[in-house]
């Protein structure tokens, strides 16, 4: 057990050190992280409530979005959070996904 410990610890550090370098984001970049934490956590919130993939795609595909590529893009999100086996909360999906594309865009720089 405080091998695993160490072992995370060690990996926590050494992202820290690495995102410490990257230049931080700009504001285009967190926006859209954040909108894609949403989707992902209204997706999940229907998926435990038992709103099937379909009802879910159609309710997307009648919504206004401003940009032309985040309709495709919502309906990614959503089918890929349909198809994960999680049950964690919604709340809980957004964190992930928000801090998993943060450290995606920050990587690509």
């Amino acid at each position: 057990m405080r091998r695993i410990g160490l072992t995370l610890m060690a990996l926590v550090l050494a992202l820290a050190a690495g995102t410490a370098a990257a230049k931080p984001l700009n504001r285009h970049e967190v926006e859209m992280c954040r909108w894609g934490a949403d989707i992902a956590r209204q997706a999940q919130q229907s998926k435990l409530s038992g709103v099937t993939l379909y009802s879910a795609r159609r309710k997307l595909e009648r919504r206004h979005f401003s940009q032309p590529w985040m309709r495709h893009m919502a309906i990614g999100i959503t089918e890929q959070t349909y198809h994960s086996r999680s049950r964690l909360r919604p709340a809980a999906v957004k964190q992930a996904y928000y801090q998993g594309c943060i450290r995606h865009e920050k990587g690509r720089r």
